[in-house]
């Protein structure tokens, strides 16, 4: 079977299987929509919580970027999971414990205020908006090379499955698909790792041929490391070396604090221990779910080595100086119907060219390759077999519409749930309220597609904006929360309000309104818009704390919910005691 009847098969039937499991765990009530009724067993929910966590950024992008910058793109990798462990010591039990069903319940009631939760609400949607982005960047992606379609057309297909089982099933439903999707995410991501380090380095295990020496055709060590044979390769094309960064140290620190405290405030996330039965399972859940991303972090590194090889080699050729356009490998040509890689032949041979400054003092490079399509078109460039490339494009799929369907509900509940019944519409019964929420999701869907058609940039750095609004939003006010039984209503809201819009007017100055200015020498103290979220955090606190000391101090009941919180006797509502 050719690699797109493979792809429509593979696809199409995960898309049943998704599908299937929607109508089969419907929700009927709002607990189950919100929450999935508090039932979830912890090793699924951990499971579910992974597929949520690994993105189409971890799946299809983050890859990408370590192939294409090296050293640099390991910000992304430490980043996001230095805020996994974060979010799972410190903070998700005592979440848990409170019992709530959103992030903006929480703030809503720890902090005494309808404009608290009003407040959380618009962070909540304004960091969802800018995450969905990427993914059905993301989706648009997978599409446009395996389907053969257009972008646009990849995003409206997308947002069709995705409203179908996030509409209807909502949290109940996503909870269980999600589980589906992370054994066809880490499978298909974990596949292609496996045959290319045996082809590679012998070795079967892609973290242990990352650190390896480099086989031959015959199978016989050459004796040459592969990271070793990646910064020759690299420096010979013009490049840094592959294992040296070009990022300032500050640089480097404010993207890792930003992606990591961002991830601790992300409601997608954070909402997903809201689903078991009890607070201990909430512990559990997060070290499974820990277990289940491990998995593909660690295989991250191998994977963007063994492409970054593969590609320079295939593309540039044995001498190195580039191949002939009429017989380029295929991947090339498949890739080159998307758009996604262009090819200009700037010195009239007919030859490819990858690479940075001159060959032979004539040509410079002639290729502009898509950061996103590398995981995606690793198999194609390994040669591996076709069910092995439908696999990936099933996984990329996954990956995506797993995190937009968690998005797009974390969307739905803040407005059917914290805007309409615990402010406009507090009577509403149980039914309207539900039949906002699916309101609310599929309005959601079609603002989402429309950024997925008109996306703001790569699909990692995109969601690297949205971990810095989380950062300097919602993940202060959490923190202070749970912590300290001094800080009010005003404090948590004028922290939330000023960072959030700095770090928000940060991005879009140097993103959307002079992106000419975005470089190095007219950054706030050298950091970039995807580390500014760190800036905006420390406003947040600053902020907050100088407020609270300047107005009323919290009321006695809300200083007993606090301690309640972190030092409970039993498990109260949580458990459903």
């Amino acid at each position: 079977m050719s690699v797109q009847a493979l792809t429509f098969l593979i696809v199409g039937l995960s898309f049943a299987l998704y599908i299937g499991i929607a109508i089969w765990s419907r929700a009927g009530s709002t607990k189950d929509f919100y929450v999935a009724g508090g039932g979830v067993p912890p090793v699924m929910n951990g499971m579910a919580t992974a597929a949520d966590w690994m993105s189409a950024a971890s799946f299809i992008s983050m890859a990408g970027i370590i192939s294409f910058v090296g050293y640099d793109g390991s910000v992304y990798l430490m980043g996001w999971t230095g805020g996994y462990v974060l979010l799972a010591l410190c903070m998700a039990p005592y979440l848990r414990k409170f019992g709530k069903f959103t992030v903006p319940d929480f703030i809503g009631e720890r902090y005494y205020s309808q404009t608290a939760r009003v407040v959380a609400v618009v962070c909540a949607i304004f960091i969802c908006f800018t995450y969905i982005a990427g993914q059905m960047r993301g989706v648009g992606v997978v599409f446009s090379r395996f389907l053969e379609v257009e972008v646009d057309t990849g995003v409206y297909i997308g947002m069709a499955v995705v409203f179908f089982y996030a509409v209807l099933g909502g949290m109940k439903g996503i909870t269980y698909t999600q589980v589906a999707q992370y054994c066809v995410l880490i499978f298909a991501f974990m596949v292609p790792a496996i045959f290319i380090s045996v082809m590679m380095t012998g070795h079967v295990i892609p973290q242990i041929g990352f650190g390896s020496t480099v086989v031959d055709a015959a199978g016989n060590d050459t004796g040459v490391y592969l990271l070793e044979k990646l910064d020759g390769l690299q420096t010979q094309l013009g490049f840094n070396e592959y294992t040296e960064g070009s990022k300032s140290t500050i640089d480097v620190f404010a993207i890792t604090a930003a992606l990591m405290v961002g991830t601790a405030g992300l409601p997608h996330v954070i909402v997903r221990f809201f689903t078991v039965p009890r607070v201990k399972d909430a512990r559990t859940s997060a070290g499974w779910a820990l277990v289940f991303i491990a998995v593909l972090y660690t295989t991250v590194p191998a994977v963007s080595v063994f492409s970054r090889v593969n590609m320079i080699e295939t593309i540039n050729g044995p001498d190195g100086k580039g191949v002939a356009h009429e017989t380029a490998p295929d991947w090339i040509k498949n890739w080159e119907r998307t758009g996604l890689i262009k090819w200009n032949d700037k010195n009239g041979d007919g030859l490819m060219y990858y690479g940075k400054g001159k060959i032979d003092d004539t040509s410079t490079n002639e290729m502009k390759i898509d950061n996103d399509i590398i995981v995606l078109a690793t198999p194609e460039i390994a040669d591996l077999p076709a069910w092995v490339i439908a696999l990936v494009a099933a996984g990329g799929l996954a990956a995506a519409l797993s995190t937009s369907a968690g998005l797009l509900l974390v969307i739905s509940t803040s407005v059917s749930h914290d805007l309409l019944k615990k402010n406009f519409l507090p009577d509403i019964s149980d039914k309207k309220e539900l039949m906002y929420a699916r309101t609310a999701a599929a309005v959601g869907i079609v603002i989402a597609g429309y950024f997925g058609i008109n996306p703001p940039g790569f699909v990692a750095a995109v969601v690297a904006f949205a971990f810095g609004l989380a950062a300097s939003s919602l993940f202060p006010a959490i923190v202070m929360g749970i912590f300290s039984k001094r800080m009010n209503k005003e404090g948590a809201i004028a922290g939330m309000v000023l960072g959030l819009g700095f770090t928000a007017s940060y991005i879009i100055y140097f993103k959307f309104i002079n992106p000419a200015a975005n470089v190095p020498d007219n950054w706030l103290f050298g950091i970039s818009p995807e580390g500014i979220g760190m800036v905006g955090m420390i406003i947040n606190f600053v902020v907050a704390v100088v407020v609270s000391k300047m107005t009323a101090d919290v009321p006695e009941e809300v200083q007993q919910m606090v301690d309640s919180i972190r030092f409970p006797k039993g498990a109260g509502e949580a458990s459903g005691h």
